[in-house]
């Protein structure tokens, strides 16, 4: 590898030591680095990031921050496959490969050629108004469809492969992909999945409803989640959003399409650590 493309969250790292020692170091080896600043503010908006120009594509991205920042990375290079190694400067780090302390010994494996390519399934929605599509997310996490009123739960319509498969009255609907089951699928109740394996999980948020249960498709599946009309009148409203960055207003009538995306994100791996064994430090 010579190339390489450091994307620090300028949060995390305020005064740039961590991302000048990175830099000082592999360009000491000769090699051509790149430096890309974002904050938490901008690493939330619904945004993509610049295309590289011929011959100037890394061959690795080095990503500083937390999960929202490897998050934005996903989204921004799953057209460009460029490899994602994420050192943690955030605190739960589940889609962080390297603790900041050991950042050097770990580009020492990469440029030794001692790593794993991971590849991770990603997910990409549609959302339709007055039956025209109205725009398009991609997502590696979770793409959710939430109430705009925090009093006011919302009926769904849930079909799958056009057919119709549930109506949950709730506050939400969430369908992760098994890199996201750690997300906001875990907060409401979701199964943990291997992030290795292709799947979806549909979960619905607080439903008014005994049936509580996630549910498990295929990655061919198509689910399509519509809005429903409120029994006396009016309409309901909902924010749907990929990995929580962006909003796009739905109302009743609306509704949104979510599938496996074609493109998958890159993870390098210098550990041999297991996930269930970054699970079980995690959740202790």
């Amino acid at each position: 590898m010579e190339r390489f493309l450091i994307r620090t969250n300028k949060t995390k790292d305020a005064d740039l030591k961590i991302t000048g020692k990175i830099q000082e170091y592999l360009e000491k080896l000769g090699k051509n680095v790149s430096i890309e600043l974002l904050d938490d503010e901008k690493i939330k908006l619904n945004e993509t990031a610049e295309r590289f120009k011929e011959g100037e594509q890394p061959d690795l991205v080095i990503v500083l921050g937390g999960d929202g920042t490897m998050l934005r990375a996903a989204r921004d290079f799953m057209f460009v496959s460029v490899p994602l190694l994420g050192v943690n400067l955030g605190s739960l780090g589940y889609l962080t490969e390297v603790e900041v302390e050991n950042v050097i010994p770990a580009l020492d494996k990469v440029l030794n050629g001692e790593y794993e390519i991971e590849e991770r399934m990603m997910l990409e929605g549609t959302f339709v108004k007055a039956g025209h599509e109205a725009g398009h997310v991609r997502a590696l996490n979770d793409i959710s469809v939430l109430k705009a009123d925090p009093f006011r739960a919302i009926g769904f319509d849930i079909s799958v492969n056009g057919k119709f498969l549930k109506d949950y009255s709730a506050d939400g609907v969430i369908v992760s992909s098994p890199t996201g089951s750690t997300g906001y699928n875990l907060s409401a109740g979701g199964p943990i999945v291997e992030p290795g394996a292709d799947l979806l999980v549909l979960t619905p948020v607080s439903p008014h409803t005994l049936m509580t249960r996630s549910i498990i498709l295929s990655p061919k599946d198509v689910v399509e989640i519509k809005l429903k009309k409120p029994n006396g009148g009016g309409k309901y409203e909902a924010l749907a959003s990929a990995d929580a960055a962006g909003k796009h207003h739905l109302e009743s009538g609306d509704s949104f399409v979510v599938k496996r995306s074609e493109k998958r994100t890159k993870f390098v791996k210098v550990n041999s650590v297991s996930f269930l064994e970054v699970l079980s430090r995690k959740l202790s």
